[in-house]
């Protein structure tokens, strides 16, 4: 089969669907032999990716990214197919929230999530009008959706109406380098970004929908009783963070939360490991893979109790519904405070973790493919 991949998110360096796109294609180069894979990515930069995708037939568009999407929304109302736009080919995957109106090509499409449905206010206008508009037309025009969670698929279905044989639910994975980090290497990754001696992390974008108002807020009433334990944020500024750091001001944790920014997958691994606990708070996730890369380095999790984060955690991690400030305080002070229950969840996480796997993902998403390929209209 051959089979073109939007590389899109991974080209630009989208952390979420980037990491998704890059990994599946990884593992699906490495195991599945019978998928001739090419590579379509819309980038004005033009730029090439690096090994082993740099060796790989491509088609590059040198759009912006709005301008792509206004060509997609036209070109499906017209409607006028793009199959030359984005290669030939036998499948086109999407994995940019974005499919193309084809004629002549079978269309696959990762559904992450519809936060632009049950949690609109978490999206910028444009891009939540964008969506709201295109999304039911892409999951009507795919041949098969993969949804990366049970969580995801049952939206689709409930808010769309979308055939459950339509939907297959394909997890993503944790890779292999996410493991707990030797002293050496954890000293190192200390000393580089200036870590504390003890901290809570959270990994991730700074926005409304991850939720991290209520993280200051336990923080704060944690910090009252457990001195000396500091928070730690990795992850860039997204869009309206600005009520986050005015909170930070006004209730004086400027000096107690630390901020590294943007810290490179080689580094991410022992930034969890020397974590004490690993704190996601989000309001909804279409898969939560964080809390699978803090389980893989042994870091004990806690998480929101809504949306897939269940589903991924399983009983390998503490659940707290994300707006109770207490519980989160409480779930954290039990961690911090008890040797016999982080070495618990640390053992529970590992194994947990192990089962999510891009291996797995690579050979279910081929059979997504072959099951596409046999299609008969």
């Amino acid at each position: 089969m051959r089979v073109t991949v939007d590389f899109t998110p991974s080209i630009q360096g989208h952390v979420g669907i980037g990491r998704y796109t890059g990994e599946l294609t990884r593992a699906l180069l490495s195991t599945q032999r019978d998928c001739e894979i090419k590579l379509f990515y819309a980038d004005p930069e033009s730029r090439t990716p690096g090994p082993p995708f740099d060796t790989l037939p491509r088609t590059v568009l040198s759009l912006p990214n709005k301008l792509w999407r206004m060509a997609i929304l036209l070109c499906s109302y017209c409607p006028i197919p793009l199959d030359r736009l984005v290669g030939k080919s036998d499948i086109f995957h999407a994995t940019d929230h974005l499919l193309p109106p084809l004629r002549l090509t079978r269309s696959v499409f990762t559904l992450y999530d519809l936060t632009c449905i049950t949690h609109p206010e978490t999206h910028l206008p444009l891009n939540r009008y964008f969506s709201q508009l295109m999304m039911p037309r892409f999951l009507r025009a795919a041949h098969k959706i993969i949804a990366i969670s049970e969580c995801t698929k049952q939206d689709a279905v409930r808010l769309y109406g979308i055939e459950e044989t339509k939907i297959t639910v394909i997890h993503g994975g944790v890779d292999s380098y996410f493991s707990p980090a030797s002293p050496e290497a954890a000293a190192a990754v200390r000393l580089r970004y200036n870590l504390p001696e003890r901290y809570i992390l959270y990994v991730g974008t700074i926005e409304p929908r991850k939720n991290l108002i209520t993280l200051l807020e336990a923080y704060r009433a944690l910090r009252n009783r457990e001195t000396g334990v500091k928070l730690v944020i990795v992850g860039k500024k997204g869009w309206r963070y600005e009520n986050f750091f005015e909170k930070l001001e006004e209730i004086g944790l400027e000096d107690d939360v630390v901020f590294p920014g943007f810290v490179p997958d080689q580094d991410l691994p022992a930034v969890y490991t020397m974590a004490d606990v690993f704190a996601f708070p989000s309001l909804y996730e279409g898969f939560g893979l964080p809390v699978l890369e803090a389980m893989a380095c042994g870091t004990p999790v806690v998480c929101s109790n809504t949306s897939s984060l269940p589903e991924v955690a399983g009983k390998a991690a503490v659940l707290v519904s994300p707006q109770d400030v207490r519980g989160w305080r409480e779930a954290l002070d039990r961690i911090l405070t008890s040797d016999e229950l982080r070495a618990d969840l640390r053992q529970h996480g590992l194994r947990q973790a192990a089962g999510f796997t891009w291996e797995s993902a690579a050979r279910k998403t081929c059979d997504a493919y072959r099951e596409v390929y046999g299609y008969c209209d």
